[in-house]
């Protein structure tokens, strides 16, 4: 494809595979803006999607945003363009997060570099939080995660039994407070959507997962002081693999790139078969999130992403996408 071939179909490729990122609470925190000249787009931030209580610094919200600008540059090159990205473009602006300049062409496919690879995994990626069967994933597969991650500039700690064992206290810590405030179950609450409910945000009651039996998996609890919206408790596996993502600074830029590399990870663990879910409560408090970082680094942790074989997740509804006058309908991911 040319460059001035980006038509309305293209742009839309572009954005489909942008909103198929994950958020949290499925927010979708972002919206795009596509300049005069057709070739750039630009990604903005929407803080009335936000969470003010689980993510008051907006860490997490831009975490999501980088998720979908990985998105954007995988489309990008799959459609034989070379997306240059300039992130936080306008210190003026602290609401717009990324610039996306569309060049190209690329060449052929074997020359594009391993972006082609991924952009097959962004429809088939869903969170999945029902319980994995206890298979180890294989340590070239997970090699290749820590590569993604480190591709984007952020690293992937690979924790021992000890180290599994302690994050997910940490995050069991946080969901017992999160489950103690009324104002966050409130606030976790809000963003569960009914079934047949005609709404693209949120996560759908068919899409929550049940607890785990034996207690030992700390798995985000969306409905408080409803049981009648829990499911019946299943047991998880024994012995769970998590990794746990960060960087070495802690600046907004810093979260965008993070964002990036977590969604290379998704993807490439996708490609490989594993089904991914994000363990986020330990980094919705300050002292849990200190508690998770590693001694002999400098280390500003992000998310726990728990890993495994299992079934696939359910899809989340998206937004409408609006391009060139033309109302898109929802997306589901």
């Amino acid at each position: 494809m040319r460059t001035s071939d980006l038509d309305v179909t293209a742009l839309d490729a572009l954005l489909d595979a942008a909103v198929a990122a994950p958020s949290l609470h499925n927010t979708q925190p972002w919206r795009y803006r596509v300049l005069a000249d057709r070739r750039t787009l630009e990604i903005l931030s929407v803080p009335e999607r936000s969470l003010p209580l689980a993510d008051p610094d907006g860490r997490a919200r831009l975490l999501s945003v980088g998720a979908a600008l990985l998105n954007l540059r995988v489309a990008a090159v799959h459609l034989g363009l070379r997306p240059d990205v300039l992130l936080l473009p306008d210190p003026g602006d602290p609401g717009l997060l990324a610039c996306v300049r569309l060049a190209g062409p690329t060449g052929p496919p074997e020359l594009r570099g391993p972006e082609t690879g991924l952009y097959g995994a962004i429809a088939r990626r869903h969170t999945s939080r029902v319980p994995f069967t206890g298979r180890p994933v294989p340590d070239p597969i997970v090699t290749g995660m820590t590569s993604a991650a480190y591709t984007e500039g952020a690293r992937l700690h690979l924790p021992d039994i000890a180290g599994t064992r302690r994050l997910l206290r940490l995050t069991a810590v946080a969901e017992a407070r999160n489950h103690g405030s009324a104002a966050r179950t409130a606030e976790s609450r809000a963003w569960i959507t009914a079934p047949g409910a005609d709404r693209p945000y949120g996560i759908p009651v068919t899409a929550l997962g049940p607890p785990d039996a034996a207690g030992r998996m700390p798995v985000r609890d969306f409905t408080g002081p409803l049981p009648a919206l829990r499911l019946p408790a299943l047991r998880f596996e024994r012995h769970a693999q998590v990794a746990l993502l960060w960087t070495a600074h802690d600046r907004r830029e810093d979260w965008l790139r993070a964002g990036q590399a977590l969604q290379r990870v998704l993807l490439t663990a996708t490609l490989h078969g594993v089904r991914t879910s994000l363990l986020h409560q330990a980094m919705e408090w300050p002292d849990l999130r200190a508690a998770a970082g590693l001694a002999r680094h400098r280390c500003h942790p992000l998310v726990l992403i728990r890993f495994g074989y299992g079934p696939d997740g359910r899809r989340t509804p998206r937004a409408r996408i609006r391009v060139a006058g033309r109302d898109e309908p929802d997306r589901h991911r």
